[in-house]
């Protein structure tokens, strides 16, 4: 069944007709293993009696449709994900009864039987559209109502929902039970959770600064639950929530906090008040780096933010999405440097996330932040870097241009007038120029309202004793995106002292128009490096004069302090991914510098991008040679790390990861096998994995010992880890049987995910060349066929990127122009092409 657009145009008319009150949701979960039943009671208003409407339903079956105790034809009024109402009254009541579909792809109502012990779980993921996928509704933002969630389950199952659990009541006859939770407070439809199952919960309570007691919930499958670490979760969550209700001058909306570990979850995390989600990727099975830990941190923090910015206050359309998750994103990280002991956080955003950013602003698809959007699918298609990194960075610059105390002045405001509402971003920016006195109208257009980077260079002039005499920085913008934007910078000169790279000279400005003369360094020797927006205090490129693109590229280990080494490292992966910097040379840059690397963070986000980028841009007959130098320079610092350390264990990861020479691959086979052992090194569930796929890529293991390695972990994780091995096997059939699955069977994210990477070895170039053709036979099936968030993931994991080649590119023109192709699709196509273009750039650098 087709599903309709949902539009702004007819959210608003809608909005303007009614008024929700209250919704009555009951569930029945035990109904078998393909479908539940949803009861939906819709209490509401309408300003015009007479008018027509319609309700919001994905189902398999529609049993009964009862307007104000109007029996409604099923077949008749539903249609295309909607029921069609007609001659509403001033005050009304909806009830749907409905079978509704479990899903696999993460949205609507999920199930899931882990392969541990067999054991059932089922949780919601509604947003942005995906409650309708559940129980029937108005699925728009802006029509928020109190929520009264039940659910029918099995009375041996733990039930949570976005309220705190009642006491169930037994079923007359036979083993099940119904949980009734108390009403929401006033809530959008893509807020609601349910989840339930074999959960292990653990319960807790904090203690705000403020004084409010707010009780503690901590869930997650019954296999996972040894490894919750309840004291650091708990302990980061008492901290945000001292740190935001402080910040907001408000206690937490909700009666729990709740953090449910769900599987095969879509995202990294959901910010449902009171339930949030979280993907399993953040329960640590092995001993990871504090880089995870500082992950985690920020993710319980970015969600936490959202309880205020998103869900007590919410915005009127999916068009302001990019602002819900731009402030998250920068609240996520601002807590975490101010509230935990990550206090680097800042770090890491600028070399993780905000090159995400820039990556993403580059793109032919790069669009403003603020983006004028019509249709929902438009609104997700832009759900990316720029809503994200780009939209958290400009916040930050803004916080500095109207001032720290004038912004949350503002949005304490905004808080305290949208209680429970909607909201948009000019209401936002109404009460932050209220609260600064300034006017941000310029602002607004110059930075939310226009698409792609700048770029920030220097001119300069020197005299005979190498002074000095002019500094000018340059502004650039892309052709296509020709928007000059003001900018308040600091600019540093790094000198070699001792050793180290340390800042000699700074000065703090502001950039605007294309020239801005820097008299305060006429008379200062030519340092051995200039870093424009030192401190990274706006969003823009850098580019690199001569002197210090030599001093990046030979010496970017040596800074002394961590901040401007992740800037530098930014830039240089910037000039990599862009085919400015051949990928030889950052490999070489990176294998060189990468010992020199404090934050363990930013390196395990270098090493990282290293790894992609070699199989999206390399030439595949290098790839084993770039990976060989990576390894050699990891394999020399694994074997001088301090036992048990952070930087051991990265080390190892990199080692067994990327082993390529004979001694560096029975290196690898001696941890896999015991032969080899290291003070302090345990060679767990994890690490075992990454080397398992790492020798089965090379063709030294198979099936057989992917098979026991199976036995060891006989989980879902170990599960994906297995199909992800043995797509890497780098021979015909292996490739033949991932393709298949792929595209024939229908696997969960964390699965498509393994299994893509497995498949596309960049060294297995040879082998997957010939599946150039089956992409593109394949493509409008698995584009028809599949729910929305999988079919992009699919479309983007299984493109050939490996096999770049103008030919490909010709390929992909083909394609869009043999007929009419959907939006979203050519946006994913758009970009892949993009990538190949950079590939083939990048090749013919000299390296």
């Amino acid at each position: 069944m087709p599903i309709a657009e949902i539009t702004r145009t007819e959210s608003a008319q809608r909005a303007r007709l009614l008024r929700v009150d209250t919704y009555h949701v009951s569930l029945d979960l035990t109904q078998g293993e393909q479908t539940f039943r949803s009861t939906s009671v819709i209490r509401f208003s309408a300003t015009e009696a007479g008018a027509t409407t319609y309700a919001d339903l994905v189902a398999e079956t529609v049993h009964e449709i009862t307007l104000n105790g109007r029996a409604i034809d099923p077949a008749a009024a539903y249609a295309d994900g909607r029921i069609a109402l007609d001659g509403l009254e001033a005050d009304n009541e909806l009830r749907v009864v409905a079978s509704c579909a479990y899903s696999t792809d993460g949205g609507g109502l999920g199930r899931y039987v882990d392969s541990a012990d067999g054991k059932v779980y089922t949780y919601s993921n509604c947003e942005p559209s995906d409650a309708r996928r559940i129980y029937a509704n108005f699925e728009q933002p802006d029509l928020k109502a109190v929520f009264h969630i039940e659910v029918t389950a099995p009375a041996d199952w733990t039930v949570l929902a976005n309220t705190p659990a009642p006491e169930p009541v037994p079923a007359a006859s036979g083993d099940a039970a119904t949980w009734s939770f108390p009403p929401t407070a006033r809530l959008s439809t893509y807020l609601i959770c349910v989840a339930a199952g074999a959960y292990r919960v653990v319960t807790g309570s904090h203690t705000t600064r403020r004084g409010q007691t707010v009780p503690l919930e901590l869930a997650a499958r019954e296999s996972l639950a040894e490894h919750l670490e309840p004291a650091d979760m708990f302990e980061v969550t008492g901290q945000g929530l001292d740190f935001f209700t402080e910040l907001f001058d408000c206690d937490f909306p909700y009666p729990k906090y709740g953090q449910i570990f769900v599987p095969e979850f879509r995202a990294g995390a959901m910010e449902n008040p009171g339930l949030v989600t979280f993907t399993e990727q953040l329960v640590f099975r092995s001993k990871v780096t504090a880089s995870r830990y500082e992950l985690r941190a920020m993710v319980i923090l970015h969600e936490m933010a959202h309880m205020w910015f998103g869900d007590y206050v919410t915005m009127k359309w999916w068009g302001d999405l990019w602002l819900n998750e731009s402030f998250a994103e920068f609240s996520g990280t601002f807590a975490s440097a101010e509230a935990t002991r990550f206090t680097d956080a800042w770090t890491t955003f600028t070399n993780d996330r905000k090159t995400w950013g820039y990556g993403q602003d580059q793109l032919p698809s790069t669009h403003p932040i603020s983006a004028d959007v019509e249709t929902l699918s438009e609104a997700i298609a832009n759900f990316d870097g720029i809503s994200y990194a780009k939209g958290a960075s400009v916040l930050k610059a803004l916080v500095a241009y109207v001032g720290r105390e004038n912004f949350f002045a503002g949005l304490r405001a905004y808080f305290a007038e949208y209680a429970w509402g909607n909201a948009s971003l000019g209401d936002l920016l109404a009460k932050l120029e209220q609260a600064s006195g300034r006017d941000l109208s310029d602002w607004s257009k110059a930075w939310l309202e226009t698409a792609g980077p700048n770029t920030l260079s220097s001119e300069f002039e020197l005299d005979a004793d190498g002074r000095y005499t002019a500094f000018t920085v340059v502004q650039g913008a892309p052709e296509e995106h020709p928007h000059l934007r003001p900018h308040h910078i600091a600019i540093g000169l790094y000198n070699r002292v001792d050793g180290a790279l340390v800042r000699t000279h700074r000065v703090e400005l502001d950039v605007t128009g294309a020239r801005t003369e820097v008299p305060g360094f006429v008379g200062i020797e030519q340092p051995d490096l200039v870093l424009l927006n030192d401190d990274d205090l706006t969003f823009a490129l850098i580019e690199f004069d001569e002197r210090s693109l030599g001093t990046l590229t030979e010496s970017v280990g040596e800074f002394a302090d961590s901040l401007p080494r992740a800037l530098s490292w930014s830039a240089a992966m910037n000039m990599a991914s862009q085919a400015r910097l051949s990928i030889p040379a950052f490999i070489r840059m990176l294998a060189q510098g990468m010992a020199y690397e404090s934050s363990i963070s930013v390196l395990q986000s270098l090493l990282a991008t290293g790894s992609r980028a070699m199989r999206a841009l390399a030439e595949p007959d290098w790839i084993p040679t770039g990976k060989a130098q990576l390894a050699a320079a990891g394999l020399e610092l694994l074997r001088a790390a301090e036992p048990g350390s952070d930087r051991q264990l990265t080390w190892a990861q990199l080692v067994g990861g990327l082993a390529t020479t004979p001694e560096q691959v029975e290196f690898a086979q001696g941890l896999l096998d015991g032969t080899i052992e290291l003070p302090g090194l345990t060679v767990d569930t994890d690490l075992r994995w990454t080397l398992v796929r790492r020798l089965a890529s090379l063709g030294e293991i198979g099936d057989a010992e992917i098979d026991a390695e199976l036995e060891r972990d006989a989980t879902d994780q170990g599960r994906n880890h297995a199909l992800g091995a043995r797509a890497a096997i780098p021979d015909a059939e292996h490739k033949a049987e991932a393709w298949r699955l792929l595209t024939q069977t229908e696997l969960g994210p964390e699965g498509v995910m393994s299994l893509s990477d497995g498949f596309g070895v960049g060294e297995h170039a040879e082998l997957t060349r010939g599946y150039v053709d089956a992409y593109f036979e394949v493509l409008p099936r698995l584009w028809a066929e599949r729910p929305e968030q999988m079919r992009n993931l699919l479309v983007a994991r299984l493109f050939p990127q490996t096999a770049a080649s103008e030919e490909l590119i010709r390929r992909v023109d083909a394609f869009l122009d043999a007929e009419p192709r959907d939006n979203a699709l050519r946006r994913v196509l758009i970009e892949a092409r993009d990538g190949v273009e950079r590939a083939l750039k990048s090749r013919a650098l000299e390296g």
